[in-house]
This record gives structure tokens, C-alpha cells and sequence, in this order.
């Protein structure tokens, strides 16, 4: 009679055990792909932008080098879609001069050729798989680096000409972050292999 008792006993003993040690599993497997993700950032030159931004990413991109290059590239998308937002809120503004408008209008341009180029560069990341790895690999490169050019062209429209303040700082900050994202997207592509 001890045996029934025993097997019934046994069965939702298991079972809690069971639902004990899978939190515990998941957390564990969730932590590493944090520390990957971390360990990752450290050959960025913004560290602390990099975890914070690609962190949120851990748990789709695992342990997976190329994917958590695609996340990069795709937080700087987001950061680019983000400052092409804010200035061209700041286009409407009443009192832009004929010339911070021109700056404005540049500046949108140089960051649509961003956007461009760092979906080229998420496209050139998807056909790593290819026979022509080493060629998609300078493309996704190239477009990364491109996205850097673009801010700084934009920024260099303020060279040398009179320029409200308020309108200089809000457009270096927005592109001071895509350089910082497009810089750290590089850096983790440029240490892919």
C-alpha cells in the first residue's frame, strides 16, 4: 500500500520542482545574454550608450554577434527617424532666419541619406550568409561610416555663419546621438569576425 502513495506523492513533487528551476533557467539564460550584449559594448567608444541602448535586445539577440550588429543598426534608425523629427519641428519655428532654414533643410536631407544607408547596412548584414561575405561585410561597413559623414555634414553647415543658439544646439545634440549610435553600430561590425 505504500507504493500507490509513494507514485502519487512523487509525481506533484516533481512538478513543483520542475516550475521551481525554470524561472530560475530563464533568468540565468537572460543574464547571459546580458553579459554578452555588455561584454559586447566594450569595444564601442560609448559604452554606456551602447548597453543601454542594445540591453532591451539581450533576450532576442542572445548570443548571436550578427543579430546584435542588426540591433545597433537598428537603435540608430530609430535615433536618426527620432532627429529627423526634431528638427523638423524646429523648421516650423517662428523666427528661423532664411539661412538656419537652409541649415534645417540640409540637415534633413543628410539625415534621410543616413536613414538610407543604415538600411543598406542592415540589408548588406543580412547576406553575411552569401559567397560574397567579405564584399556585404565592407558594404555594411562603408554605410555605417557613411551615416557619421552625414551628421557631420550636417553640423558643418553652421561653419562660419550666424546661427541662433538655441536652433545650433538642438541640431548638434541630435546629431552628436546618430554619430554616437552609428559609431558604436561600426565598431561592433568592425569586431564581427
Amino acid at each position: 500500500m505504500e507504493m500507490p502513495i509513494c507514485k502519487t506523492l512523487i509525481l506533484p513533487l516533481l512538478t513543483i520542482v520542475l516550475f521551481i528551476s525554470l524561472p530560475q533557467t530563464a533568468t540565468a539564460a537572460n543574464e547571459a545574454y546580458t553579459n554578452f550584449v555588455k561584454t559586447k559594448c566594450n569595444v564601442t567608444t560609448h559604452i554606456s550608450l551602447c548597453q543601454k541602448t542594445l540591453i532591451p535586445y539581450a533576450s532576442s539577440v542572445k548570443t548571436n554577434s550578427t543579430k546584435l550588429c542588426k540591433a545597433a543598426l537598428d537603435v540608430t534608425i530609430k535615433g536618426a527617424k527620432n532627429t529627423s523629427i526634431t528638427i523638423s519641428t524646429l523648421k516650423k519655428q517662428k523666427g528661423i532666419t532664411r539661412i538656419e532654414a537652409s541649415i534645417i533643410k540640409d540637415c534633413i536631407e543628410d539625415v534621410k541619406d543616413a536613414v538610407y544607408e543604415l538600411k543598406q547596412a542592415v540589408d548588406a548584414m543580412g547576406h553575411l550568409g552569401d559567397k560574397d561575405k567579405e564584399f556585404q561585410l565592407a558594404n555594411a561597413k562603408t554605410y555605417a561610416s557613411s551615416v557619421i559623414t552625414d551628421a557631420d555634414s550636417c553640423t558643418d553647415g553652421f561653419s562660419g555663419r550666424k546661427v541662433n543658439p538655441t536652433v545650433k544646439k538642438m541640431i548638434n545634440s541630435s546629431m552628436a546621438n546618430i554619430t554616437k549610435l552609428a559609431s558604436n553600430a561600426l565598431a561592433l561590425i568592425n569586431h564581427l569576425y
